[in-house]
């Protein structure tokens, strides 16, 4: 394993192995994007090497604990040297596990904000990766967004939140899940690589138990040109 010390900007580290899988964009902007209140509970489904708790605890209010759920234990361990790392171990705690039986080792109703920044892509979507840690954070092998979605929705608290990036073309199909399971979606945003393409991510909140209303913010547009950051992607990274 050939890990490295990245600086994620915000008075943070964090360690990371390209083996496995380094964050990107996507997380970053979940992490901005899922608000964090007084005394919320959050727990990242699928957590990987820690990066979205490590954002988001950086700009949380005081009293807000953050818990990572991953199944690969070399993605937990570099979470967990991550938060040794940057002396977090009082607001972020990593739990080795399955998240298909997160209700199981957590309990229902345990959280007030779940996130998660699954795989996008089921088993039939483009090609695999040969590397096994790099098609599961890819694709649903070991999760599927049902698994995602009832599981978060069993471990929210009433009108607990809940924070997902995922692709457009399965908006339909997201939809439909999160309303099987209670959740109703109350903001969504879509994400553009420049401002005349077509989107390639979509963030979204949801309210378990919400009624239904739905807020669509402004196209979030990441490059100005090419290698160029949009003002509000500067904004973002800080």
């Amino acid at each position: 394993m050939s890990i490295r010390l990245d600086d994620l900007q915000n008075g943070y580290k964090i360690w990371q192995d390209p083996d496995l899988f380094c964050y990107g964009i996507d997380a970053v902007l979940l992490s901005h994007f899922a608000a964090v209140k007084p005394k919320d509970q959050v727990l990242d489904l699928g957590t990987g090497n820690g990066a979205i708790p490590l954002i988001m605890q950086a700009c949380a209010p005081e009293g807000v604990s953050f818990t990572g759920l991953e199944i690969q234990k070399k993605a937990a361990d570099l979470a967990r040297k991550s938060t040794e790392y940057n002396h977090l171990g009082d607001s972020v705690r990593i739990v080795d596990g399955d998240l298909k039986e997160a209700v199981s080792i957590f309990g229902a109703a345990s959280f007030t904000l779940v996130t998660c920044n699954p795989p996008y892509m089921t088993e039939h979507h483009g090609l695999l990766n040969p590397e096994e840690p790099l098609a599961i954070a890819r694709h649903e092998i070991r999760c599927s967004l049902r698994d995602v979605i009832s599981q978060a929705s069993r471990l929210l608290v009433t009108n607990g939140r809940f924070a997902m990036i995922h692709r457009p073309f399965r908006l339909a199909e997201i939809i439909r899940n999160l309303s099987e399971y209670g959740l109703e979606m109350k903001k969504m945003r879509l994400v553009y690589p420049y401002a005349d393409r077509e989107p390639t991510m979509v963030l979204l909140e949801a309210v378990k138990g919400g009624r239904p209303r739905v807020s669509v913010g402004p196209p979030l547009i990441i490059y100005e040109k090419r290698g160029v950051y949009t003002e509000e992607i500067r904004k973002i990274y800080g």
